[in-house]
């Protein structure tokens, strides 16, 4: 079992504290801190995962968002994060959701991984980021993710698998025993979600929705295929891809739905990857630091553009 999937099934073990939901992202994300007045936002089963207001949808995305946190924390490392951000937000820009108070953050796990969760808050972990040879692929991946956000597919996962009961509104800012145990069966549903993954019809409408999205903000349609075909070429028993089998459908299989939907795209193929700028941006990362792990080392088998990248400017 690797680190990252050890880490949430223990978070799934535990109960979520009220200091892991003060303002789970600290310097880096912004946003205000102290504990969440469900009473004012979650009102009613309905209300919380039916027709949910933006602004709900953010607080229930701060629950979401704190567990992945609970797991596995953040990168350390400023620069890229803000790399990352620059091509999130422009990237979900161009979704049907513009106006969401868009977060992307790099997680701190070698694994090979990205979630989403509702409100606008997307991961990736430096495993994936490493599969990748170009920025069209980082935008590719994170269009899938922005596509989990704008369907609202966690959500609706959350209230089918949980059969969240959030009738009784919640009142006031500070909790008793009894709010909390209801503020806790929200996180436990996320945790349980991000155990188990969404419905493969799920990840295809994602993977669909992702192209479109990446190609309008400018780049490759072929980025998130190259990034399954990197993935799909790995050895199955790496241990850094047993979390991403579990949770998501095989690279093989999601290549397939997406050629029977890629001919509208192929007009835009001649978009640019902008593969010098995402190898220049990790290479310099690599050099930081940013990529210490015991056993791991930036070569070919992980990612050959930028090992290439990083001896010729060594």
């Amino acid at each position: 079992m690797t680190a990252l999937l050890k880490s949430l099934a223990l978070a799934i073990a535990l109960t979520l504290s009220g200091t892991a939901l003060a303002n789970p992202f600290g310097g880096l994300f912004g946003g205000g801190g102290g504990e969440v007045d469900l009473g004012r936002i979650l009102k009613s089963a309905q209300d919380a995962f039916g027709e949910v207001k933006p602004e709900q949808e953010r607080t229930i995305g701060r629950e979401a968002a704190a567990v992945l946190l609970g797991a596995v924390p953040l990168a350390k490392d400023q620069t890229l994060q803000r790399y990352l951000n620059r091509v999130g937000r422009w990237v979900a820009l161009q979704s049907e959701r513009p106006d969401i108070e868009w977060r992307f953050g790099l997680l701190d796990s070698m694994d090979v991984n990205a979630f989403a969760a509702p409100g606008g808050y997307v991961f990736i972990t430096k495993g994936l980021l490493l599969r990748m040879g170009s920025e069209a692929e980082l935008a590719g991946v994170l269009a899938h993710e922005v596509a989990h956000v704008v369907k609202k597919h966690h959500l609706q996962a959350v209230q089918k698998g949980a059969r969240l009961d959030l009738a009784v509104g919640l009142a006031g800012t500070r909790m008793g025993e009894e709010d909390r145990a209801k503020l806790d069966k929200i996180a436990g549903g996320f945790k349980e979600l991000y155990a188990r993954g969404l419905d493969k019809d799920d990840e295809h409408e994602a993977d669909r929705m992702g192209l479109v999205i990446a190609t309008r903000a400018g780049y490759d349609p072929y980025g998130l295929p190259a990034t399954l075909q990197t993935l799909g070429a790995m050895n199955p028993k790496d241990g850094s891809l047993a979390f991403l089998f579990k949770t998501h459908p095989a690279p093989g299989q999601r290549l397939d739905l997406i050629d029977s939907v890629f001919a509208p795209l192929e007009a835009y193929a001649r978009q640019p990857s902008v593969r010098d700028r995402f190898l220049r941006e990790v290479t310099a990362a690599q050099k930081r630091g940013a990529f210490e792990d015991p056993g791991f080392r930036l070569n070919a088998a992980v990612s050959p553009a930028a090992a290439r990248h990083l001896h010729r400017h060594d």
